[in-house]
């Protein structure tokens, strides 16, 4: 990137998303960011708060990422379907952008999230409703797959599985087949269409 020229917010947020995946979402700063776009860091501040406001674009970003991926795979799905291809794009998402991922999971600046991290969360939501789950309880429900599945995930990028057998995808499958057990046994649940009788 030419130093200076073409420097906007949109620019140097997808920059500092690339960063973020390939060094880790807290490592991500102004000064990390200048030094790969080749500017000095007070360059930056014409167009960035600080590190805060930085990492809270890139959350921004990628909770956007993430809905569009979303919104495709769950066209037309319902029950064990929709819960498959829900936690698969979690899962491809947090392997292909790990930082980006990272950024789904920290409480950032509400207003500017706001918009995004409520469409992922309606979304997570219509994949469970084939589940017939109250309205009160798809909240607990949508808190419970996100927990397990990210749970299951930084133990993966961690290494937590290297050193272990079976393979890890054997247990994604058991994982999966769990989380649809427990989404049909759910207090008061009565499964409509594509949850398994």
């Amino acid at each position: 990137m030419n130093a200076r020229a073409g420097l906007t917010v949109p620019v140097l947020t997808t920059a500092a998303a690339e960063l973020a995946d390939e060094v880790g979402f807290d490592q991500v700063t102004v000064s990390a960011l200048a030094r790969r776009v080749g500017v000095q860091p007070a360059s930056l501040y014409a167009h960035l708060r600080g590190s805060d406001d930085l990492r809270t674009r890139i959350s921004v970003l990628a909770l956007g990422e993430l809905g569009d991926r979303l919104a495709v795979a769950l066209a037309g799905r319902a029950g064990r379907e929709a819960l498959q291809a829900l936690i698969d794009v979690m899962r491809e998402y947090a392997h292909a952008h790990p930082g980006r991922w990272a950024a789904t999971q920290v409480r950032v600046d509400i207003t500017q999230a706001a918009a995004v991290g409520a469409r992922v969360s309606a979304l997570m939501t219509g994949a469970l409703h084939g589940y017939g789950l109250a309205p009160t309880e798809l909240p607990h429900a949508v808190r419970f797959v996100g927990s397990t599945v990210n749970g299951f995930l930084h133990l993966r990028a961690i290494g937590g599985f290297d050193n272990s057998v079976p393979d890890p995808e054997h247990s994604w499958a058991r994982m999966a087949d769990a989380l649809d057990g427990a989404l049909r046994a759910w207090p008061g649940a009565h499964p409509t269409t594509g949850a398994r009788p």
